[in-house]
């Protein structure tokens, strides 16, 4: 069951998205949005594009969750981050790279 926070929009549900904070009712994180809006300056419109199921209010809600909980998103993105550096060390043959025939 999914378990509401502070922002109406953004549940945590253990064992749905590593239990991290997404949008209600689908699977895209809070951290998602911040990486297209935050991280490659995409703006909630263009955001909007890449993730068509979502309103804008859905976005403003992840963002203003975001700028409420800075320090929980930033460690999970560094925790992801982690993770794929590690799985990249350990299985370098299941990466495709770009650039490389």
């Amino acid at each position: 069951m999914a378990t509401a926070t502070t922002h109406p929009m953004i549940v945590k549900t253990p064992g749905t998205c590593g239990g991290r904070p997404r949008i209600d009712g689908h699977r895209i994180r809070v951290r998602d949005i911040v990486d297209l809006y935050v991280k490659r300056g995409l703006s909630a419109e263009e955001v909007a594009e890449a993730y068509p199921s979502i309103t804008l209010a859905q976005i403003h809600a992840a963002l203003a969750y975001y700028h409420d909980f800075q320090e929980e998103i930033e460690a999970d993105i560094r925790d992801d981050d982690r993770f794929i550096e590690q799985f990249i060390r350990e299985h370098p043959e299941s990466v495709i790279r770009w650039g490389s025939c």
